[in-house]
């Protein structure tokens, strides 16, 4: 709970002080199990706080709201609406010198130093983990250390931040760095900085978890998207799920499909992969996660501004049968949720090759599709006949509290029309700060 919104809320809606005061204390009291005088005076403090920082005005303290809420246009969910939110952020940070940008939707970034690529890469732990801080820890190291082996590096080290609510138990963060330094260790790559601090400082109540895990890598040779060109096929492997699927599997009632979740082996196919000759044919790789094959392949035509054709019958068997009678079970859709499969794009003439190699590494792949010259898009090929595979709104809902918000969707293009032009404010803004800045910066 948000005591801060609570009352900024209250305020809004027309509400007296005193009442407000007293609403805030029951709460406090309900959540704390604190006695009445600590409740009063915090909730008098927060009170004071919000009026004295309301109705300020100018660049620092005000910004042009979109009218559209985060869950409402699908923010982090993985579909169009996320995708189209990511293209605001690259839009807002604009063209730089790295090698490989934001505006490319990559898994990662990458800058040219001393003749090698630095990676760089950051993934935010499942919002659904927080009561099973391993899990959390585990899932997005792993996640992470894909995110830079699919740039063709080699990570060197890990960094994380972990934010718990105010009532959160200390040994979350301990179980959390647990479940970070497992993945890290197996891999031989160490976590070696991070950030450890409250979710909201004193304002949010409750015991939430929250956090991210990055890691930098060093490549020779990249493997971005934007290298998938027309005449190559697709190769993925088996996935059996990382976050993503263990929350579907806890809060769907299959915790036994969890353990299925807790394996390397998509890190041990890259570690194998990239020791081998054939790795240097590779034009492109990722993982299946950005509301699995349908958004990534997706993604992959519009940066590399090509047609991406998939065929449903080579998919069958590349998800871990476990999972597989799950997602069944509970109709969720495979091939819009993430699966934490490696996909590579390359040559038709390097496909053998690299399938031995990585199946050498224990880890099954198959040729699912290929890539040809036309508009960008992505199709699915089923019993030979293409239909469109274009993202859905959300990824597939894969929880029964998301097959309920996927009920309630505004006007897409409406919204989108109103989140452009809360970005086209923030691009304003931060060339007149900058602005700003450079001409002071002169003075001196």
């Amino acid at each position: 709970m948000d005591v801060e919104e609570f009352v900024r809320r209250k305020f809004a809606d027309g509400e007296e002080e005193p009442v407000i005061h007293k609403s805030l204390t029951d709460h406090i009291i309900g959540m704390k199990k604190t006695n009445f005088s600590y409740a009063s005076a915090f909730a008098h403090a927060v009170i004071q706080e919000v009026k004295n920082s309301q109705d300020l005005t100018g660049d620092f303290f005000s910004f042009e709201q979109a009218g559209v809420k985060m869950g409402e246009f699908g923010v982090g969910s993985r579909g169009k609406g996320d995708f189209f939110a990511h293209r605001q952020i690259a839009r807002i940070i604009g063209k730089t010198s790295a090698s490989v940008g934001v505006d490319e939707m990559d898994d990662a970034g990458a800058v040219s130093a001393g003749g090698n690529y630095i990676i760089c890469t950051v993934d935010g732990m499942h919002s659904r983990l927080s009561d099973f801080p391993y899990l959390a820890g585990f899932h997005v190291t792993r996640a992470t250390l894909r995110d830079t082996y699919v740039m063709g590096a080699k990570p060197v080290m890990l960094f994380s931040d972990i934010h718990v609510a105010d009532d959160g138990d200390v040994a979350k963060i301990f179980d959390y760095t647990a479940g970070i330094t497992t993945v890290g260790e197996a891999m031989n790559v160490p976590l070696v900085t991070g950030s450890t601090l409250r979710i909201g400082g004193d304002m949010v109540l409750g015991n939430r978890l929250t956090g991210c895990v990055g890691a930098v890598g060093v490549a020779d040779h990249l493997t971005a998207r934007k290298s998938t060109a027309p005449g190559d096929v697709l190769l993925m492997t088996e996935g059996a799920g990382g976050g993503t699927i263990a929350t579907a599997a806890i809060y769907s009632g299959f915790p036994e499909v969890v353990e299925q979740t807790i394996n390397l082996n998509f890190l041990m196919a890259c570690e194998t992969l990239m020791k081998s000759d054939v790795f240097y044919r590779v034009h492109a790789m990722t993982d299946v996660t950005n509301g699995g094959l349908r958004g990534d392949a997706f993604e992959m035509a519009e940066t590399a501004g090509c047609r991406i054709i998939i065929d449903e019958s080579a998919m069958a068997g590349l998800v871990e049968p476990h999972v597989r009678q799950m997602l069944e079970k509970l109709e969720i859709d495979y091939l819009g949720v993430s699966i934490d499969a490696l996909l590579i794009v390359a040559p038709a003439d390097a496909a053998d090759e690299i399938s031995r190699v990585v199946r050498s590494s224990g880890v099954n792949m198959q040729t699912i599709g290929y890539v040809e010259k036309g508009k960008p898009e992505s199709v699915l090929l089923v019993d030979g006949k293409e239909q469109d595979f274009s993202p859905r709104f959300r990824e597939s809902a894969y929880t029964p509290v998301k097959k309920v918000a996927d009920t309630d969707v505004r006007n897409f293009d409406e919204m989108k029309a109103n989140v452009l032009r809360a970005s086209e404010a923030a691009i304003q803004k931060k060339q007149r700060v900058l602005a700003n800045l450079l001409r002071k910066q002169k003075r001196k």
